[in-house]
């Protein structure tokens, strides 16, 4: 049993030069996430809260874009535009642990940085070593546990022996639309799990960033606030970007105009995360930039 990759069917004369630009999306979201976790990990300066919910992010985004780019590299070769059944399911498998994952430590960031900033005084205590990671460990644990919950009824529905999707990679939509059985179980499940993975983190971040841009606009010196909006503007980037795009692709109206717009803005969802952190979190980042200069510094000069 094999599924056919369609992706840019109309735009086939360009698939060398958007082989291209995707396999570069991909080495620099490795690289550029991959130099996020060893410069927090081996620096103590940067052992914090903040930058110990980054290094989960980040570690979290390589695993990302391993899980969908490789496919979509592989669409735009003429002899890989197939996908075995046991790879698209696991690629489903995959996608919907990381994505729930991210939901979560995304919600847990917003968290961090309503402490530090609204509750000021009792960040230390609040956001304590043992919270962190209970805070961390729990968010990799319900992506686990929600990609579970999909996975099953996904395992049971009936397909051809040859399977046409029109998309970029074995996303649960065009999947449930390539099957010949009862899809009636699996809508069910992925409502309940958008409903914990997407409906409740992402009004619960904009409510604490309500709060937390109030309490920025409070700060009395100019230098304080841009301070401390500087510390939240690269997860709002983040935010808007990741969650923006997941509402597009999966609560637009199912027409055939939104479900080819739901297949593209899914390449934000899938490419911009990875990429955006290292540029939101890593170049915009002060303490890092730092760090990393006098690393390089201290290369040179040895």
């Amino acid at each position: 049993m094999q599924f056919v990759i369609l992706e840019f069917l109309t735009l086939l004369a360009l698939d060398p030069l958007l082989f291209l630009i995707f396999s570069h999306i991909y080495l620099f979201s490795i690289a550029g996430n991959s130099i996020i976790v060893i410069t927090v990990s081996m620096h103590r300066l940067l052992h914090s809260p903040m930058y110990f919910f980054l290094v989960n992010l980040s570690f979290l985004e390589i695993w990302y874009i391993i899980t969908f780019m490789p496919t979509i590299l592989g669409g735009l070769l003429p002899e890989g535009k197939t996908i075995s059944y046991t790879s698209c399911i696991l690629q489903c498998f995959f996608a919907g642990f990381l994505l729930s994952t991210e939901c979560c430590l995304l919600l847990v960031m917003a968290y961090d940085r309503y402490v530090a900033i609204c509750l000021p005084l009792h960040y230390p205590t609040v956001m304590d070593q043992r919270l962190c990671l209970q805070l961390a460990g729990s968010s990799w644990m319900a992506g686990f546990i929600i990609a579970l919950f999909v996975i099953f009824p996904i395992g049971q529905l009936q397909f051809s022996k040859i399977n046409i999707i029109d998309h970029f990679f074995c996303d649960l939509g065009p999947l449930i639309q390539a099957a010949c059985s009862d899809t009636s179980g699996v809508e069910i499940a992925i409502f309940v799990v958008s409903v914990f993975a997407l409906l409740i983190p992402f009004p619960v971040i904009t409510v604490s960033y309500t709060f937390i841009i109030s309490a920025i606009m409070k700060i009395s010196s100019a230098l304080g606030r841009e301070r401390a909006f500087s510390t939240c503007s690269s997860h709002l980037l983040v935010v808007a970007a990741y969650f923006g795009s997941l509402i597009s692709t999966y609560y637009m109206p199912k027409t055939r105009s939104s479900l080819q717009l739901g297949k593209f803005s899914s390449l934000l969802y899938t490419t911009a995360p990875p990429l955006l952190n290292p540029i939101s979190y890593a170049l915009r980042n002060k303490a890092i930039r730092e760090v990393l200069g006098s690393a390089l510094q201290n290369t040179r000069l040895s």
